[in-house]
């Protein structure tokens, strides 16, 4: 099993295929998220695919999407 290391550049997650939101701006703000093998998943800036990539469990990220979607986050945007 491959074990990836949260910040290291993205470009050496070489397997993974990075996906963004169809909600993504069209001036590129915005985040890329990848599938890793064990079950993590990737994310890094899509301004910058060759800097730091952060990587997470799937059970984070599910917390993660689940907070988002009860709208947790909101007033962070107001």
């Amino acid at each position: 099993m491959n074990r990836y290391r949260s910040g290291a550049p993205a470009a050496s997650f070489r397997a993974a295929e990075w996906i963004k939101s169809s909600a993504s701006t069209a001036t590129g703000n915005c985040v890329e998220l990848a599938a890793l093998s064990g079950g993590d998943v990737a994310v890094r800036n899509s301004r910058d695919p060759q800097g730091p990539a952060l990587v997470y469990s799937a059970a984070e990220i599910t917390a993660f999407f689940a907070a988002t979607k009860a709208g947790e986050f909101d007033r962070l945007i107001e």
